[in-house]
């Protein structure tokens, strides 16, 4: 079903969640649980990771929690994979414009092609 600010409740993260050193919730919908099921391909292989976290300066995107972006860190680190946040500050945190932003241009070069 959907919650009252259209966001699904199978994705909608818990109230009170926290994460642990690792990244780990004390609390998953079912939709993160289905996805732990990757953490065994992330140990296994080596993947670099670069999660982008926008701030408009209340802990959210305008759409999406911090700590709920943050919690891909439990998914996707760990064993020769590499995991790193790069978080975006302001109004051009927002989610929906985080895809124009220059500085996520230049960190996205950098990440990709080490220039």
């Amino acid at each position: 079903g959907l919650t009252f600010d259209g966001i699904p409740n199978s994705i909608k993260q818990p109230n009170g969640m926290k994460l642990n050193s690792m990244g780990k919730p004390n609390k998953m919908n079912s939709t993160y649980k289905q996805m732990t099921g990757v953490r065994e391909l992330y140990l296994k292989k080596h993947v670099k990771v670069l999660n982008i976290v926008g701030d408009v300066g209340d802990k959210t995107d305008g759409r999406v929690d911090n700590i709920s972006t943050l919690s891909l860190q439990y998914l996707v680190s760990g064993g020769n994979s590499s995991y790193r946040v790069l978080k975006i500050n302001g109004k051009n945190a927002q989610h929906s414009k985080l895809h124009e932003n220059a500085q996520v241009d230049q960190a996205l070069i950098k990440f990709l092609w080490n220039k």
